[in-house]
């Protein structure tokens, strides 16, 4: 569905209603009419051009298609989705040690090392101009949500406190541009050309994240950016959020094999599921190693998934 670690959706800002009480003071009138004051009411938003709104209505349909085959399931897995040890090791080394499927008949890329953050991670959001304020404050609520939650699965600091180093952006295509260059004055280590793969999104994009190693060490990440098309219905855009962060994390890539999980093109699951919990806990296991290869990797992740599992030792 949405990868190469890259996603969309909108949504509609509500009126506000003013209600008038009753007094008995006095009414009192004055000589010289005042300008209304500034700065009432709601923030303007841009209008949306017209490749905006035709996404967001290809991404309704594709939402709606998607949920009516059974798709974008909310329960992150069950009965029908058993997994054992091996295939959650399995899983794990898949999509933290290989590179994504050059298609769906190869199997999987190229190898790569264990890549993950040493240092807090430090989230923040930048919106879109056209993003309505009733969207900001649901989303803004999600990913401070979502943060924390990660931050208590991987026993890593995550959060929303002091200068940011992962931005997760909610833009539109009309405002996506302007949203990537803030990103870039705002963290260290990133510029404006380096966020150039996420500034043209294919159609069938819904999301995407980028990570980067800027410090001494190229496996340690120090800085991540995420972008959220803001014309994706709520569904999609809470799965792009689900995804994302915990891609940017170190879950880089996706493996047809995982089930129940969210790093699957398949589209089966839109949230993190209980089985990613186990591949994100394996990530931030003391016991493994940033730079480690798959092999080097094999054994302790055998053991991990094993206990995780609470399958006993080998």
């Amino acid at each position: 569905m949405r990868q190469a670690n890259l996603i969309l959706r909108w949504g509609v800002a509500l009126a506000a209603l003013l209600a008038v009480a009753a007094c008995d003071m006095p009414l009192r009138s004055s000589a010289t009419p005042k300008a209304r004051p500034a700065g009432l009411g709601q923030p303007a938003i841009q209008p949306t051009s017209e490749k905006s709104a035709a996404l967001r209505s290809y991404f309704v349909q594709v939402q709606a298609a998607q949920l009516r085959q059974g798709l974008l399931r909310e329960d992150g897995g069950g009965p029908d989705t058993p997994f054992t040890p091996d295939m959650l090791a399995r899983n794990f080394e898949d999509i933290v040690f290989y590179n994504e499927y050059a298609s769906a008949l190869q199997g999987r890329g190229g190898e790569s090392p264990l890549r993950r953050w040493e240092g807090p991670v430090r989230i923040d959001t930048i919106f879109g101009a056209g993003v309505p304020p009733s969207v900001r404050k649901a989303e803004d609520a999600r990913i401070r949500d979502y943060a924390r939650r990660l931050g208590r699965i991987t026993a890593h600091p995550v959060n929303t406190l002091g200068p940011s180093n992962f931005i997760v952006i909610v833009a539109g295509e009309d405002d996506r541009d302007a949203a990537l260059n803030t990103a870039a004055a705002r963290i260290s280590g990133i510029t404006a050309r380096s966020l150039d793969p996420l500034r043209d999104l294919g159609r069938d994009t819904y999301c995407a994240v980028a990570a980067y190693a800027s410090g001494a060490d190229a496996n340690t990440y120090t800085a991540a950016v995420a972008v959220i098309r803001a014309e994706n219905p709520d569904l999609l855009r809470l799965s792009c959020i689900h995804e994302e962060l915990a891609q940017g994390l170190g879950l880089a890539n996706d493996s047809r094999d995982a089930r129940p999980s969210i790093f699957n093109d398949d589209d089966e699951f839109a949230l993190l599921t209980a089985h990613d919990e186990l591949l994100l806990k394996m990530l931030y296991d003391p016991r493994l190693k940033t730079g480690m290869s798959a092999a080097e990797a094999a054994p302790i992740t055998r053991i991990i998934a094993r206990e995780l599992t609470n399958s006993g030792p080998l």
